[in-house]
């Protein structure tokens, strides 16, 4: 690109290479944003903003031809805040991409004639079957409940989450495992047979996916969650983030889609479509059986697959322990998800309702994890956002007893818009009897104590606050009925309040003692 003596030559704010399938392509890129906001400050910035772009995209070209690579690929879009450009190309070489993504920034730079070339892409290509599953909410309990399937089939089968690696049922790496570093662990494992890998759109954004393709890719759903972060500032931008994943699906493989969800229905694949939805009469639905492809619901109170005229009964939802009776909705739709999954994969039928049956809420800890305590109910569950708390509250008002009450302790890290905390705050005090307020130090994320403690009461209301969930729980036990039910947003002290509730001569419920006190609560 010529360099004018009139013009500012662009900032280079970022240079990151993408080892995996991304935004951008469906293999390793460098992503160089730039900041241009000197040549925007003209008359007509959006026809300069496009020359620009333009300019960027040739220059990156011509420094490649210099380097031996005459046919590259380059996309720009505009960055990730006003004034910013963002160009993206394909590499082969690791330290050439460098190098050309540092020269976009120095107009003195006309050749890259000399660079030491670097190491190639290292991206995974799999050889055994793989099933990937991103969204807001639901990825871990659904990749669980994917391997728990598998491993009822008879397959040694490796799975990352944010809950660690695993390879059949043993933990090989802990904490959070949700991006390209964890796809590699079990992809690299030649004992696994089968893989199954959450990924989360922090990890697509950082390195891109952790493998070349899958065979089976799911989206749960798209909602607001941590907005503001990294480039992405509205649900569109995160879905478009999520929807790297089913791109990279095989052809002749299947994308299992929420087809409650516009956003996910929207993502093109060149998987198969397989949908699930609660609502067996949804549009999405009916859109994909007409298109030939296959669903997950409910009918009769029973998962049933629809594949054209052929209905086959999968099991009860009296019989699956994690959707507590049906009365947990969230889980259901992750049961359903799973369900698909399974089945698209290859797995056999009896060994979907093995897993369907024998998977509870013991195998997803901290989510939705139930307790009595002297008749009263505690629920543990990691929601995070404005959809999990949603869920929480459903759930934990279907377990009320008449005349009971419930309390919810309030909680979530610092990395959520202003809004969103609000918004939490004002989803507690509409959907409970009482709240209190449990702040997470680990989690503040560079917010005060004070300030979040200030933003969840604008929307809760001027209610008690504590300075840890431990002490928030001790807390909220005090004075409980056995018609009562507590709800935790429990993250950095999930097993400190496990001991809290055994001390109180508390222990998990049983699925018999779930199903009733559902039954109970309806009256």
């Amino acid at each position: 690109m010529p360099h004018r003596p009139d013009e500012h030559p662009p900032t280079l704010l970022e240079l990151r290479l993408l080892d995996g399938p991304n935004l951008y392509f469906p293999r390793a890129a460098c992503k160089v944003v730039l900041d241009v906001s000197a040549e925007l400050a003209v008359p007509r910035a959006e026809a300069r903003a496009r020359q620009l772009a333009r300019e960027l995209e040739a220059r990156v070209r011509q420094l490649a031809a210099t380097a031996g690579t005459t046919r590259l690929a380059v996309r720009s879009r505009p960055g990730p805040e006003p004034g910013q450009l963002t160009v993206a190309f394909p590499w082969r070489r690791r330290e050439l991409a460098r190098a050309l993504g540092m020269a976009l920034a120095d107009p003195s730079i006309t050749t890259l004639e000399g660079v030491e070339p670097g190491p190639a892409p290292s991206t995974p290509r799999p050889k055994i079957p793989v099933v990937a599953v991103t969204g807001t909410n639901g990825k871990t309990t659904t990749t669980r409940l994917v391997a728990h399937i598998s491993r009822c089939a008879g397959n040694v089968t490796g799975w990352s989450s944010t809950d660690g690696v695993f390879v059949d049922g043993v933990a090989v790496e802990e904490g959070d495992w949700s991006g390209y570093g964890g796809a590699g662990a079990v992809l690299s494992d030649k004992r696994v047979q089968l893989a199954v890998l959450e990924t989360a759109r922090g990890g697509l954004l950082l390195r891109g996916a952790g493998a070349l393709h899958n065979d089976v890719s799911v989206v749960t759903n798209v909602a607001a969650d941590h907005l503001g972060l990294q480039g992405i500032h509205t649900v569109d931008d995160l879905a478009e983030v999520k929807g790297v994943v089913p791109r990279i699906t095989r052809e002749g493989g299947w994308f299992v889609c929420n087809a409650q969800d516009p956003r996910v229905l929207a993502m093109p694949s060149k998987g198969r479509r397989w949908a699930f939805s609660l609502d067996h009469d949804s549009p999405g639905l009916r859109q994909v059986l007409q298109s030939g492809g296959r669903a997950t619901t409910v009918l009769d109170d029973t998962i049933t697959v629809l594949a054209g005229a052929e209905v086959t009964s999968v099991l009860p939802l009296v019989d699956v322990p994690m959707t507590l009776s049906g009365l947990s909705r969230h889980d259901l739709a992750n049961a359903l998800a799973a369900t698909s999954a399974a089945l698209a994969i290859g797995l056999p039928l009896d060994a979907v309702r093995e897993g369907l049956r024998t998977f509870g809420s013991e195998d997803t800890l901290g989510r939705m994890n139930l307790w009595l305590v002297g008749g009263a109910v505690v629920a543990l569950d990691l929601a995070h956002n404005e959809d999990g708390l949603k869920a929480l509250l459903s759930v934990v008002r279907g377990l009320r007893l008449p005349g009971g009450r419930v309390l919810t302790v309030l909680g979530t890290a610092g990395d959520r818009l202003d809004e969103q905390l609000v918004e939490m705050g004002h989803l507690a005090r509409h959907g409970s009897d009482e709240v209190v307020i449990a702040l997470k130090d680990r989690y503040l994320r560079g917010r005060a104590a004070e300030e979040m403690t200030e933003l969840l009461r604008r929307g809760a209301g001027d209610v008690p606050a504590y300075d840890d969930e431990v002490t928030a729980l001790r807390s909220a036990l005090l004075g409980r009925k056995p018609e009562d039910v507590v709800a935790l947003m429990v993250h950095q002290d999930r097993l400190r309040c496990e001991d809290v509730l055994r001390e109180a001569g508390g222990a998990r419920m049983t699925p018999e003692q779930v199903r009733d006190r559902v039954l109970a609560a309806a009256g």
